[in-house]
């Protein structure tokens, strides 16, 4: 199923009903709650519908995109399920530095994150607090030395298509913190597209939302 957005509330709202809500997150918004008083996109979902709103996945604040909440404890519990078993499909859009050797592939690492430094590192060895990271992708189309790319998660790590790009000296345009040079308002990673099946319906649902990246 996919549905046609529409605008709710200053929110763009995809799909909404009993058990769920699927949005648009804006850039600069947290996906999950936050400092007692901060806006949130828990907070500002509850506003709008009335009703108490569950996490199911998140991005990260400087990314915007195509999410899904739960308006229910079970609902959580299924769509995060999902997440967990990787069946909820999550694919993302990104302006790197530079341009892969390979205009498809495979990235597969070992990631480690530093809570001190909010940063994910890539290392050598399995350890404690060590995780495998992998991710596919395809190169759209290139330009003035960046690349317009296509990513879809197999895992989802904190930080990760950030620092699996930024590793192989690609960074993400606009993401300073893992050594983007380019000038930007933004960081140029944006969640476009978004697959699971409905917790009660069993219906697979696809919602899609692109990003024309204006930096």
């Amino acid at each position: 199923m996919v549905v046609t957005p529409f605008l709710g509330d200053s929110m763009e709202i995809l799909f909404e009903d009993k058990e769920l809500i699927v949005c648009v997150k804006e850039r600069g918004i947290l996906s999950q709650e936050g400092k007692a008083g901060e806006k949130t996109m828990l907070s500002l979902l509850s506003e709008i519908t009335g009703e108490e709103i569950f996490p199911v996945h998140r991005l990260d604040k400087e990314v915007g995109g195509v999410m899904v909440f739960a308006k229910t404890r079970k609902s959580a519990a299924a769509l995060s399920a999902q997440v967990t078993d990787r069946t909820m499909e999550k694919e993302y859009i990104t302006v790197i530095e530079g341009s892969p050797a390979e205009k498809a592939g495979i990235m597969e690492d070992l990631l480690f994150f530093d809570r001190s430094k909010n940063k994910s590192f890539t290392v050598k060895k399995e350890r404690r607090g060590v995780k495998k990271a992998s991710l596919s992708y395809s190169v759209l189309s290139e330009s003035d030395g960046l690349s317009l790319v296509r990513v879809k998660l197999h895992t989802g790590r904190t930080h990760q298509i950030r620092v699996q790009f930024a590793s192989r000296k690609m960074p993400i345009v606009g993401d300073r913190r893992y050594g983007s040079k380019t000038e930007s308002k933004n960081i140029a990673l944006w969640s476009c597209y978004i697959s699971f099946v409905h917790p009660t319906s069993g219906e697979k649902m696809t919602f899609e939302k692109m990003c024309d990246f204006q930096f």
